[in-house]
């Protein structure tokens, strides 16, 4: 291997947590994306980030810079460099393979807008090699079954639902988690079937291919239909491109003490202090940001891994630190190991972002001068939230429970889709948006209603974030909710509700209620005095050093 790696490579490739890694003097959000910007300041801090290569926005320009990054002759030297870090394990090799995720990254938060695809790498010999490496064949099967449904969606263009009707067909009303490598090893052979039936051609199954086609696929969904909406919604320049990241996999699906989870330092509705965290056993990454899949809170990985809560509780704390703001973060438990795979400024209410820009203030993480900027504009209006309050003195009677996203009460009509939410509109009349999964695709039907209500997803995928940005309601993983988008009817328990009727979501309670509610405007308690105090405290003296260096 190339002794110095970095000696010819491309300046618009990067390396994170690798020989030759960047410094940060030489990066910034603008060329690496977000995304891989935190990574590298995470590796700096010496936080357990997997290694990895990224490919700069620059080459998300056009259609030919596009291309160069999909040369394997642009990254040979980086991916030699992952490999070196990688404990000898080789992209490619049968029987030590190196697997490897594409993820995207823009300069600015899009969340879940851009495509990422995992376990890059894998094919009909790897996949023995792998379970020679781990002795689990169980992780083995389950990973490259994954691999071909996502590059199947996201590099073939194929309807994801191809998939997986065939999954929930197999699992029979079983959680995936229970499937046997057996039949799992059946599932990813019913896959490539699928695959080539409907692609018309086989799966790759050169590694390298897999890798120049994700690459290419990653960049592309730059131009996606959502994430130019998302843009366009949000005011961001079709010109700063996304980053692409090449990262060595971890394995959250490893078996009983591993997981994936999503979380934020504080609590993004109210501002309370402690980890917010939603955590799946045996699970990837992708299960809990897709929508697809609902998650748990934090609680079991703190009984069965307390180690590892320690671990992650004592990384947060220095990120918020070191970052000076409440951050959104993404990690990967591996055989009890942690790893952090992402961490962003949260996006959090209005109440929280006054309680938060408060508490790191008091705690020395930022100045008052900061407190007060980002405390600017919060006032009484901004502040106040609706809650439910009884009708005629009778306590409202919840129709189901669910998790809640964003805070707040909202009512309006039914709708299921898009199209449905444009008439709403049309007509004067405010809507709910009904889905089975939390998705970003819907995000266009969201910006029409007052709200989101699954029957799948987790309080951190990404189209819940994406909701507690835009301000809506939000109500995900809703209990014993059976949604039918053909007979355009929902169902919670015995009572059945037709798209067009009426409904609330209580965002406060986490409450689904049939019909309208009365409510009423409120706003946290205290919360307005201590504001006013911080505008009124006069800012500390400058210490003598201070007043030289103002000089």
């Amino acid at each position: 291997m190339n002794p110095n790696p970095t000696a010819t490579m491309h300046p618009e490739l990067f390396l994170l947590g690798c020989a030759g890694q960047t410094a940060l003097a030489q990066a910034s959000p603008q060329r690496l994306g977000f995304k891989a910007f935190n990574l590298l300041r995470m590796a700096q801090m010496g936080l357990p980030v997997p290694p990895a290569f990224v490919l700069g926005t620059q080459f998300c320009a056009n259609a030919q810079t596009r291309s160069q990054a999909a040369n394997p002759e642009l990254w040979a030297n980086a991916l030699q460099a992952l490999e070196a870090a990688s404990a000898g394990l080789r992209f490619g090799h049968a029987a030590r393979p190196l697997l490897l995720s594409v993820r995207s990254g823009a300069p600015v938060s899009m969340p879940g807008m851009m495509e990422t695809l995992l376990n890059i790498g894998l094919n009909d010999a790897t996949v023995q090699g792998l379970i020679r490496q781990t002795g689990n064949p169980r992780l083995a099967w389950d990973a490259y079954r994954r691999l071909i449904a996502s590059f199947a969606e996201v590099v073939a263009g194929l309807p994801a639902h191809l998939f997986e009707d065939e999954l929930q067909r197999l699992c029979a009303g079983r959680d995936e988690r229970q499937l046997d490598f057996a039949e799992l090893r059946s599932l990813t052979q019913r896959f490539l079937q699928l695959y080539r039936q409907a692609a018309g051609c086989d799966f790759p199954q050169s590694p390298q291919a897999q890798l120049q086609q994700a690459i290419a696929a990653v960049f592309a969904s730059w131009q996606s239909a959502k994430a130019s909406s998302y843009r366009a919604a949000h005011g961001v320049a079709d010109a700063i491109g996304t980053a692409v990241t090449v990262q060595a996999m971890v394995f959250g699906n490893a078996g009983a003490r591993s997981g994936a989870g999503v979380g934020f330092t504080r609590d993004p509705l109210s501002g309370a202090p402690g980890l917010w965290v939603d955590f799946l056993f045996n699970a990837q990454g992708e299960d809990v940001v897709s929508g697809r899949r609902s998650a748990q809170g934090h609680e079991q990985l703190q009984q069965v891994l307390p180690q590892v809560w320690d671990e992650l509780r004592e990384a947060c704390a220095r990120l918020e630190r070191q970052m000076g703001e409440m951050q959104d973060f993404e990690f990967t438990v591996q055989d009890g190991r942690l790893y952090l795979l992402q961490t962003r400024d949260g996006k959090r209410s209005p109440q929280a972002k006054a309680r938060i820009a408060l508490d790191l203030w008091r705690e020395g993480v930022i100045d008052q001068a900061t407190a007060r900027q980002r405390c600017a504009g919060l006032d009484a209006e901004a502040l106040q939230i609706s809650r439910v309050i009884a009708a005629d003195g009778q306590a409202v009677q919840a129709l189901a429970q669910a998790q809640a996203a964003n805070s707040g009460v909202v009512t309006g009509r039914i709708v299921m889709d898009e199209a449905a939410a444009l008439a709403a509109q049309a007509a004067g009349q405010p809507a709910v948006l009904l889905r089975r999964d939390a998705e970003t695709a819907d995000s266009a039907a969201l910006a029409l209603t007052l709200g989101l209500l699954t029957q799948n997803g987790a309080r951190t995928s990404h189209a819940a974030v994406v909701a507690r940005q835009m301000g809506k309601v939000c109500l995900l993983a809703c209990e014993g909710m059976v949604l039918d988008e053909a007979a355009r009817e929902v169902r919670f328990g015995d009572v059945c509700l037709r798209e067009g009727d009426w409904i609330s979501l209580d965002g406060n309670e986490s409450c689904v209620y049939a019909g309208q509610v009365q409510t009423e405007w409120c706003c946290p308690p205290g919360l307005l005095a201590e504001l006013e105090q911080l505008r009124l405290d006069p800012a500390p003296a400058q210490s003598k050093a201070e007043q030289v260096l103002a000089l």
